[in-house]
């Protein structure tokens, strides 16, 4: 009897919402979604919760009630971390569609996206810098606004290669120097590699090399860099040591080009070919930054710096030299 009575209850707070959505009270509608969300809460019926806050969000902001469309889309993400709501499909759909609703340019929506990507690496300990589904559809939503900088962080964290070197292709063609053809996918090969995810680098070198208009087929390739490359990918499948040493010795040309370069294949051969890391002394610029990608206890400021960056279209220096605290942690 006492669960019909709340039940009831509920039934008429929403319906009272949505005649006060369609009165134009969308105040008095925002106080009762969230007054009928804490009674899910109490209740402990975080589904319906969830679904509350997510419909309720819509309703506000498609009647441009922009502080309560935002408002209920953060107890969503608030919901989910204190139900500790497991990462699913449906979920990681409910949370872009909610980001792709606010401002581009606001602060609440940088903080949501470091909300979102925080929940799913708090309920899934496998996935320490967040879960790669999320991050691939928040690079392609950042992709479709050509905002070049969060597009490439946010696919570099995911598993989805093919996409990140097609963004690729088409910032270097759009705001890129044709000497820098080959530093736009050196750079995402091997930050792939050192977050140990050989797979999407193979397939992100091979989809850059093959689409590219300005890179001739191959290999072996016009560009000592991709040659490297190709070689490197091949080696790390191999694991031979003596095969890594004789590729960083034969390219040092190629590999000079960036200093971070050196950064990343000292962690490459630690983590593929068990060589020991180099000599402890002061880390400088790029050592700090390798350790804000590899450390775990850096990742919550590296992504609250990631979300701070506008759309780019980068020249030399700045692609090349591409791994920062706002764009990997």
């Amino acid at each position: 009897m006492a669960t019909d009575r709340r039940s009831g209850g509920i039934e008429r707070v929403l319906s009272k919402c949505q005649s006060c959505v369609e009165a134009g009270n969308y105040y008095e509608a925002h106080q009762m979604y969230r007054t009928l969300y804490f009674r899910y809460k109490g209740q402990k019926k975080y589904k319906e919760a969830a679904s509350l806050l997510y419909h309720g969000a819509l309703t506000l902001m498609k009647h441009d009630q922009t502080s309560s469309f935002t408002d209920l889309s953060f107890l969503l993400i608030e919901l989910l971390n204190q139900s500790e709501t497991p990462v699913s499909e449906d979920m990681i759909e409910k949370i872009v569609t909610l980001f792709r609703g606010m401002d581009p340019h606001s602060e609440e929506r940088q903080n949501f996206v470091v909300a979102a990507v925080r929940w799913t690496m708090k309920v899934n300990s496998q996935h320490k810098r967040g879960h790669p589904d999320l991050h691939q559809k928040l690079g392609l939503s950042f992709w479709d606004e050509k905002n070049y900088v969060q597009a490439r962080y946010h696919l570099i964290h995911s598993h989805d290669g093919k996409n990140c070197a097609l963004m690729l292709i088409e910032c270097h063609i759009k705001g890129g120097y044709p000497s820098e053809v080959d530093l736009f996918i050196a750079q995402a090969v091997l930050q792939y590699l050192c977050l140990k995810n050989k797979d999407t680098a193979q397939v992100a070198f091979v989809k850059y090399t093959e689409d590219h208009p300005e890179v001739q087929s191959g290999p072996p390739y016009v560009h000592p860099l991709l040659n490297f490359l190709w070689f490197l990918l091949l080696a790390v499948e191999g694991g031979r040591v003596a095969v890594f040493s004789i590729l960083c010795e034969k390219y040092q040309v190629s590999i000079n080009r960036d200093p971070s370069y050196r950064e990343y294949l000292d962690q490459i051969g630690q983590l593929f070919f068990g060589l020991p890391p180099p000599p402890k002394q002061s880390q400088g610029l790029f050592g700090n930054i390798l350790q804000s990608i590899m450390g775990d206890d850096a990742d919550d400021d590296s992504l609250q710096q990631s979300t701070s960056a506008g759309p780019a279209h980068q020249s030399t220096t700045s692609q090349s030299t591409s791994l920062s605290p706002v764009e990997l942690d």
